[in-house]
């Protein structure tokens, strides 16, 4: 009996040595994966994936002139890029001067009940090429063509009347100077009638679209097509 219990007792002290290398190596996995799981923290990315989107304003230059131009306000899509380009046509909702939202698409059986009432300026900018300026057209072309004995004054506003056979019949020439305001419009018939205000800007011709009833708020409407201007000519950002 003395025999067997002296020799089942000879193993236990190479038992606690197993035990006791265990141990270590134990506390260093579990402060390895503390380690990594910190790192791991510290480093994993915090953004989200995002899908990249087009820019707020483009750098646009047309006529060796350059423009910022509110991205969401380009009409054709083909334009919708940097560098010089020879024509963009723009368009700002009226009165916040903000680039318009997309609208819905319209079928063929609902387009009549979904004509949208005009509340846009409408806006191209265009080289010029040396053509004649928007102020020599006013001063030396149109007094050809008005009628010379009619005319109206509203609010400070003048309009008159193009004869009629001439290459602008059936049209107003309106013009004021405080603040200045130029511009040919139709007249009111089976489509509501559209005013066009053109102004020349260093090596680019820039014009306006608007309808035609805005005229009973002309002060408002030649203050927007100032601003529209300022604000495309700012520096970028």
């Amino acid at each position: 009996m003395a025999l067997s219990s002296s020799t089942s007792s000879r193993p236990a002290p190479a038992r606690r040595a197993q035990r006791s290398h265990l141990v270590p190596l134990l506390t260093m996995g579990a402060i390895g994966a503390c380690a990594v799981a910190i790192v791991a923290y510290l480093l994993w990315p915090t953004w989200g994936l995002e899908k990249a989107g087009d820019p707020d304003r483009l750098p646009i230059t047309i006529g060796n002139t350059l423009f910022n131009v509110p991205t969401k306000a380009i009409r054709v899509k083909l334009q919708k890029r940097t560098g010089p380009q020879e024509r963009v046509d723009l368009n700002f909702v009226y009165p916040s001067l903000e680039p318009p939202e997309a609208r819905r698409p319209v079928s063929a059986e609902t387009v009549e009940e979904n004509l949208p009432e005009i509340d846009r300026i409408f806006l191209s900018i265009a080289a010029h090429h040396d053509a004649l300026s928007p102020d020599d057209r006013t001063r030396t072309i149109y007094p050809r063509y008005l009628d010379q004995t009619a005319g109206t004054l509203q609010d400070g506003l003048s309009i008159r009347p193009f004869r009629d056979n001439t290459p602008y019949a059936n049209e107003d020439l309106v013009y004021a100077s405080s603040p200045q305001i130029i511009a040919r419009c139709t007249r009111d018939a089976k489509t509501p009638g559209m005013c066009l205000a053109e102004r020349r800007i260093e090596g680019t011709d820039v014009t306006f679209r608007f309808p035609r009833e805005w005229l009973s708020k002309w002060r408002d409407v030649a203050t927007a097509m100032d601003q529209l201007i300022v604000r495309m000519r700012r520096p970028h950002g």
